[in-house]
């Protein structure tokens, strides 16, 4: 229970006393129970030790910086707030952030154009970095807290110097309508003008920090990255921020680790392991400086030196990791964004002329002196952190900050309504002594004017533009660390100079971390399952697909006259693809064919010289010849398949094929029936039975057998012939050209016709097998026709399931097979006793039982 005294007259204006009061302990968590006691003085307010910087003016404006630090072990012992004197150990670069204001109004103050006749004042106190106590000094800025309580209320304070702070000082000065600029408060949620409607930065947002980061891990390909983040809004907000920002451009995160500020040394140790186990060669690190040197402290123990560092700007920027050897070992190259900075004219002249003797009243100058000389030196020459203004960042925020407010006071004071209205009506405007909050809000809203340095300044909602430097911490001959500006960011406009980038790997070549390779082109990417997208496998497109891109989701098929190249990377015509007499299969058929012609012939030149010998005799030597002639020309029609299929061979090479066996096995027909009808002749009243079977009759049945063929064909091939087609069915790098059969019944005749002729002829043979004779043809025509018989039985089968050229081979090689089981079958056995046996070439002989 915390009681406080209290005067209900703090504000007239605005809400009682007694709300303020109960927003002090709403904002802090306490259970508040008042006293207020009514008397003639006031109670003070001030901040702790009473430290603070004044000058009076016309207009003055409050300054909270946390200028000292305080011990955490009271950080909840509120019942000594107004006693305890807790701040130790002043800062130097904060201490140069009072200075950018108290120039930037002095500076204002000899304008002639901005706020003339009016002089800007300011009421700056410390707040020792604490929520608690930067809301009780608020409170006494915005409320007064001199002894007689004269009125010195700020309409503004500039201040809020962390994203928490900001939150509570600004919900808690809003129902006064106190306006809040605040020049280092980066957390998105402060963005939300319904619940922040009086707060002001000129920070950006950490939104487009996480979003520029994202920008460069696209830009540099790097898909496959770590992440250490503070266990808070801005560690965790700036991530989400982050995967929002890559999700759909191929960028994964390997893991994230979290630091808690409580346990940073385990946290860190349990950070420095995961980085070195995992295979991420890229580590964001969004926190704050602070944990970041613990985490180098621990990659530095188990010498983790190869990774490539991206830096938020809580610590890419910070002096103190710069000039630490740790840092030197392991976050060479580190890559980050950082506050943009820029130079104000004359500021540094001015900080190098301060002297505790020209400002006796100025408390935090004579304590920074004693700490840095303890006499009366000068701080020309002098080196440190707070005369250092090469690179102004947060104080050029600073900078920016009271210029806003002089803009809004300037707006607010030069009252343009007098133009349009009396002269004597003035009531509507406001006097410097009398500013209300609520109307400089209104004006800080409308606030838009360009900075020394050329730069368009308004506030969007609570924010100003996002503008950022790209820095680079880069190795020097003498082995320390620099801070190099190589780029800066221009709202998601990205501005570097990659040239001069210096990498982790102390080169200019980007280093890559990926968690897969990049899938080339003829490739496809696989996800890995229960991996993220960013691990995968290359799977080669298949045969006829192709990837012309890397990284390739999926392969595409090729158009059905086009093929996959080697590498599976373009479609290629395919090529046209036919049996042809130049191929190894093609000069064995020839082969084959033209040697089965050619003995066919050198049969037949036998038979003609030996055309008087029993042997040629005995077995109607006439229909011998004509069988020897047909078998040539089944020898000869094999090569008509051979080649480029033409219409004409189209046409011509299935009527020859199909005319000329049926030729042959209506030769070998016939002679059958003739050794039949010979037999049957020598029975009592069969001699009429061989008249039927002349020469004449012979003639004339081969005659009409073949007839019936030839009238198929015709029939076949003026109807619907074969024609040259191509097969885009089999998928290969060729297309075969081959003759299509347009109607399969054509063919189904032609070679059921063969076919029927084929069984009637063996089955004749076989029945005139025994008969008794020395030398008996039908035992001959028997194996001819069993071989003919089976070739073109596994004939069809072998026709239908072989592929492209293939299928003419198959037919080929047919109509070879059979043709020479035929010639062999048939006149091997005379030949050998024409040739090799003469003294069996009698009539005694051939007719010997």
């Amino acid at each position: 229970m915390c009681r406080f005294s209290c005067l209900f007259t703090l504000w007239p204006s605005s809400v009682p006393s007694l709300l303020l009061v109960w927003l002090v302990g709403r904002q802090l968590g306490l259970r508040v129970g008042l006293q207020c006691v009514q008397t003639e003085t006031c109670s003070r307010w001030g901040a702790p030790g009473n430290q603070g910087l004044l000058q009076d003016g016309d207009v003055v404006i409050g300054g909270l910086f946390a200028l000292h630090y305080q011990p955490p072990a009271i950080d909840n012992d509120f019942t000594q707030l107004p006693h305890y004197k807790p701040c130790t150990g002043l800062e130097d670069v904060p201490l140069q952030y009072i200075y950018a204001m108290v120039f930037a109004v002095e500076e204002i103050n000899h304008s002639a154009t901005l706020l003339p006749g009016v002089k800007l004042g300011y009421r700056i106190l410390d707040s020792c970095g604490r929520p608690p106590w930067a809301l009780k000094t608020a409170l006494s800025l915005v409320g007064g807290d001199d002894a007689s309580c004269s009125d010195r209320r700020v309409p503004l304070i500039i201040g809020g110097p962390s994203s928490v702070t900001g939150q509570i000082l600004s919900r808690t000065l809003g129902p006064l309508s106190v306006p809040l600029i605040s020049y280092f408060a980066s957390c998105p949620c402060l963005s939300d003008r319904r619940e922040f409607p009086n707060f002001f930065r000129t920070m950006p947002s950490d939104i487009y920090q996480a979003r520029a980061i994202a920008q460069l891990s696209i830009r540099f390909n790097w898909t496959w990255i770590g992440a250490v983040v503070a266990n808070n809004d801005y560690g965790l907000v700036a991530i989400k921020v982050f995967q929002e920002e890559t999700r759909g451009a191929g960028v994964c995160l390997a893991f994230v680790e979290t630091l808690q500020r409580e346990n940073i040394v385990s946290d860190a140790r349990r950070a420095a392991l995961t980085i070195q186990a995992s295979t991420a060669k890229v580590v964001l690190i969004f926190t704050w400086y602070t944990d970041v040197r613990e985490l180098f402290l621990q990659l530095a123990k188990i010498n983790v030196t190869d990774r490539q560092y991206l830096a938020s700007e809580a610590w890419s920027t910070s002096g103190d990791l710069l000039q630490n050897v740790v840092s030197t070992k392991v976050a060479k190259g580190v890559f980050g964004v950082s506050i943009r900075s820029s130079a104000v004219p004359g500021f540094e002249n001015y900080i190098r002329s301060l002297h505790p003797i020209h400002r006796p009243g100025d408390e935090f100058l004579r304590e920074f002196w004693e700490a840095e000389f303890g006499g009366t030196e000068s701080l020309e020459g002098v080196k440190n952190p707070f005369t250092d203004v090469s690179q102004l960042r947060v104080a050029y925020n600073v900078y920016l900050a009271v210029y806003a407010a002089a803009h809004a006071l300037h707006s607010l004071l030069s009252c343009p309504d007098r133009q349009s209205s009396s002269r004597n009506n003035s009531s509507s405007c406001s006097s410097p002594k009398h500013i209300e909050p609520k109307e400089l809000l209104q004006h800080l809203n409308k606030v838009n004017f360009t900075t020394r340095q050329g730069e368009m300044f308004y506030f969007r909602g609570a924010d100003i533009p996002a503008k950022y430097d790209l820095v680079n911490w880069q190795e020097t001959p003498e082995g320390s660390l620099k801070l190099v500006l190589i780029g800066r960011v221009d709202g998601f406009d990205l501005h570097l100079n990659e040239s001069a980038i210096q990498w982790s790997t102390g080169s200019n070549q980007v280093p890559t971390s990926v968690c897969s390779e990049s899938c080339t082109p003829g490739t496809r990417k696989a996800n890995r399952k229960g991996e993220p997208v960013c691990c995968f496998d290359c799977i080669q497109c298949a045969e006829g697909e192709i990837s012309n891109q890397t990284d390739s989701l999926h392969c595409e098929r090729c158009p059905s006259e086009f093929w996959s190249n080697a590498k599976q990377t373009a479609c290629i015509p395919r090529q046209l693809d036919f049996l042809s007499f130049n191929e190894t299969l093609g000069i064995a058929l020839t082969t084959a064919a033209v040697s089965g012609a050619a003995v066919t012939t050198a049969v037949f030149v036998v038979f003609l010289y030996y055309r008087q010998t029993p042997m040629v005799r005995a077995n109607n030597s006439e229909l011998s010849f004509l069988l020897l002639l047909s078998l040539k020309l089944c020898f000869l029609c094999s090569l008509v398949f051979i080649g480029r299929p033409s219409v004409w061979s189209c046409r011509f090479q299935q009527a020859a094929f199909g005319i000329s066996f049926v030729l042959c096995v209506s030769c070998l027909q016939v002679k059958t029936i003739v050794v039949l009808a010979a037999f049957r002749s020598a029975r009592p009243g069969a001699e009429a039975l061989i008249r039927w079977f002349g020469p004449g009759q012979q003639r004339g049945s081969v005659c009409l057998l073949t007839c019936v063929q030839i009238i198929i064909c015709v029939t076949w091939l003026s109807l619907s012939p074969p024609v040259p087609q191509r097969d885009l069915g089999f998928q290969g790098s060729t297309v075969t050209l081959e003759c299509a059969m347009a109607s399969v019944v054509g063919f189904s005749l032609v070679l059921g016709y063969i076919g029927l002729l084929a069984c009637t002829c063996l089955l004749l043979a076989f029945l005139a097998r025994k008969l008794p004779d020395n030398f008996n043809e039908a035992k001959l025509i028997t194996f001819s026709m069993l071989i003919f018989c089976a070739v073109w039985v596994a004939f069809v089968p072998a026709y239908v399931t072989s592929p492209g050229k293939y299928t003419v081979a198959v037919e080929i090689f047919a109509i070879l097979a059979s043709s020479y089981g035929l010639l062999l079958c048939i006149f091997t056995p005379k030949c050998f006793i024409i040739l090799l046996r003469p003294e069996k070439n009698t009539k005694k002989h051939l007719m010997a039982r």
